[in-house]
């Protein structure tokens, strides 16, 4: 498509409080910290913190007989079940070196071991090796390795082999001190676990008053559930406020005391008592105060997979397919081709007479809008996926014809119920289950470049050439209308948590002329003015382009950047953090919001006369794809910037816009000033790109609004878009 542009509350949430901290001190960070070495032993005669040997048997402990049979009430090990007895953690630890592995009390190797323990009636030997590391050439620390895996046999029910695996290698999972913390947590001994804290580590400069504000808050809420308002108001006033909490806070617990009713307290506090999980949650919550090395955060293990698997996600560079057990494995790394992203044309569709300035899918992804200059809008009902097997039966649905000018902008309701049109200054809104236009909306009065539902469907957005944003209800009644921004706006994105819009556009000046006739929208306004439709370009003084992300609660400006070149395209990622924004001449930028710093770029495309739009796509938007000035459809990987397909297929013009999919991550669709709309699917399994010629067209535009619901005629394509498998030929659809 184308245009030619003439006091912060008394009374914080109190879900919240949970994870604020007492006072404003840095926490430790649980994944990097490491006890050193010079740190003394623990003692329980004194308050000196665990020290790194105390994770490893000493001689005497190894010569000890222990038993290798659990207990019949221990369950899956401290990591997922931080209830499980102290009596049950183990022993304490110590150490010893020398090389080589054991079998049944004698070394292979000649290697030193200790007199180990007993099981079933054979001596499990403590082995002793030489060095620190896993692996003469690695750099993983061997104790921190037997450790997690002593965690990970614990938390999935192995607790015979983690006992087995605790004797032999010397190391215990973690010592009886941190055991009895859990369990004091999970009992609610709030005085033992306060007295715990410095023994496990934690400093007064790393968060100890922000551990005991967790602990004291959790105490305070269990007296107020338990109907003891007395006592709960002793602990707010002698433990809660002597640590300095903020004043919010104090006043949000405090609060908390008018609550009649224990399932009125959990509901404003956020909180599911002490019979629920809370008590768990604290203790996770407290990992982040204690050193690692003392207490191991939960299933640690399997933090550090998912870390890995999520790296060869980010790696692999056509992954399109949702990460499983069926198709990751700890075996090898992970990697994706070419067969999962849609690089082939399978339908076409050609029933506009005249540019085709816009697409949108529906939400459910079984029909596609299309906008254009033809002065209609058309709702295209998608056939079989190429995945099933079967020829495309794609339809013409429904064609809107009501249009005056031009149509710019589509965009569909959340339950895909209602289709809204933008032409010139109007906005029509139409019932996409049966064609008819419901309202028609005149509140602009210049050109409409974008519409926009609201993330919670409850209306939509607007903005315009006339510098104006309207928030509408659903049924098209102005909700709350902007006052005239600094830009006159060309396009504009709702971040979906719904706290931001995403506004960009030409910096406002004098030299704009008045909106008057309907103008060619094929051509942008950083350096020309358009004349009316027909009449050509008029040069005028070149103008700023911004980029600027209000608060959408408070309508102020969180951001404001001035830009050269156009900017004619916007859309926000899934997680409200980053806009991706078309940039002239020749780039699309992807903008972090949190820092308002660009996150990366994509190069490559030909854009610097027309309105170019690109979007995300594929699985977790692994993609930005975008049209071209010339004619073909870009794909880069969203990560890395790096440039994936150039597809060809689109005849003589602009390939305006595109759009994937949003619940087929294999198929996206474009639309170009050749007229016609392409479908993009990956090709099904086993297929190879065939090359036949292409035939004639077998479905025309109807003068009735309503398209007869008839199946196009396959076309084999000439481009190497027709595809076969197993003898099969699939080819595109053309309408």
């Amino acid at each position: 498509m184308s245009f030619t542009f003439l006091s912060r509350p008394a009374i914080v949430d109190a879900a919240d409080a949970e994870n604020t901290r007492a006072r404003k001190r840095q926490r430790t960070n649980s994944a990097s910290i490491r006890i050193h070495p010079n740190i003394p032993s623990f003692s329980t005669a004194s308050n000196q913190p665990i020290s790194r040997s105390a994770m490893r048997l000493t001689e005497s402990e190894c010569d000890s007989t222990l038993s290798m049979t659990p207990d019949s009430s221990v369950l899956p090990g401290p990591s997922s079940m931080p209830g499980g007895s102290s009596d049950s953690m183990g022993v304490t630890n110590g150490h010893t070196n020398g090389f080589g592995p054991t079998a049944n009390g004698t070394s292979a190797n000649g290697a030193v071991m200790g007199n180990g323990v007993s099981k079933h009636g054979k001596t499990v030997a403590t082995v002793s090796l030489p060095g620190t590391t896993l692996y003469d050439d690695s750099f993983v620390d061997r104790e921190e390795f037997v450790r997690l895996v002593i965690q990970s046999l614990r938390d999935v029910g192995y607790i015979e082999s983690a006992a087995t695996l605790e004797a032999e290698s010397g190391y215990t999972m973690e010592s009886p001190e941190v055991a009895q913390f859990r369990q004091y947590i999970l009992d609610g001994m709030w005085a033992k676990a306060e007295a715990a804290l410095m023994r496990l580590g934690v400093q007064e400069d790393e968060g100890l008053w922000d551990a005991k504000f967790l602990i004291s808050r959790q105490k305070y809420l269990e007296l107020l559930e338990a109907k003891k308002p007395t006592a709960a108001l002793q602990v707010l006033r002698n433990e809660l406020a002597p640590l300095n909490v903020d004043s919010d806070q104090l006043h949000t617990l405090s609060s908390l005391i008018m609550c009649s009713e224990p399932e009125d307290l959990r509901r404003r506090a956020g909180w599911d008592g002490a019979s629920g999980t809370s008590r768990h949650q604290l203790l996770e919550t407290l990992h982040d105060y204690i050193p690692s090395a003392v207490m191991i955060p939960q299933r640690r293990f399997s933090a550090l997979l998912s870390q890995a698997r999520a790296y060869q996600r980010q790696k692999c560079l056509y992954h399109n397919s949702i990460l499983d057990s069926s198709n990751f494995s700890l075996y090898s790394d992970h990697r994706c081709d070419k067969s999962e992203f849609p690089r082939i044309t399978t339908t076409i569709l050609e029933v506009h007479t005249d540019e085709v300035w816009n697409i949108e899918w529906s939400h459910d992804g079984a029909y596609l809008a299309s906008a254009s200059k033809d002065k209609t809008a058309i709702i295209w009902r998608r056939g079989s996926s190429l995945d099933s097997g079967s020829p495309q039966d794609w339809s013409a649905h429904f064609i809107l014809r009501e249009h005056p000018y031009p149509v710019g902008c589509v965009s569909w309701s959340l339950d895909d119920s209602i289709l809204l049109t933008s032409t010139d200054h109007v906005i029509k809104m139409w019932n996409a289950k049966t064609g008819t236009c419901i309202r028609t909306l005149e509140e602009h009065s210049d050109t409409v470049t974008a519409i926009s539902w609201l993330p919670d469907g409850t209306g939509f957005i607007s903005g315009g050439l006339d510098r104006r944003v309207i928030i509408w209800d659903s049924d098209g009644k102005v909700r709350d209308a902007w006052g005239t921004t600094a830009i006159r706006l060309t396009d504009l994105a709702v971040t979906p948590d719904f706290a931001r819009l995403v506004a960009i556009g030409m910096e406002h000046t004098s030299g704009f002329p008045a909106a008057s006739e309907p103008s060619n929208r094929g051509t942008q306004t950083g350096d020309t003015a358009s004349a009316p439709a027909g009449n050509g370009a008029t040069p005028f003084q070149r103008t700023a382009h911004k980029m600027m992300v209000f608060d959408l609660a408070t309508k102020e400006p969180e951001l404001s950047i001035r830009l050269e070149g156009d900017l004619t395209s916007v859309q926000t990622s899934q997680d409200s953090q980053y806009a991706l924004v078309n940039h002239a001449p020749n780039e699309i930028h992807l903008w972090d919001l949190y820092t308002g710093q660009i996150a990366c770029r994509y190069e490559g495309q030909t854009q610097g006369r027309h309105v170019i739009r690109s979007c995300f796509g594929g699985v977790d938007n692994n993609f930005v794809v975008s049209g071209s000035e010339d004619g073909n459809v870009y794909v880069w990987h969203r990560e890395s910037g790096t440039l994936l397909e150039v597809l060809s297929g689109h005849g003589e013009g602009s390939v305006n816009s595109v759009a994937w999919n949003p619940n087929n991550p294999r198929m996206f669709a474009s639309c170009s000033d050749d007229r016609t709309i392409r479908v993009w699917e990956a090709p099904p399994p086993g297929a190879y790109v065939s090359e036949p010629p292409l035939s004639e067209p077998s479905i025309s535009a109807s003068s009735s609004s309503v398209i007869e619901k008839g199946k196009g005629k396959t076309r084999q394509r000439a481009d190497g878009n027709g595809v076969s498998a197993s003898g099969t030929s699939f080819s595109a659809t053309r309408l």
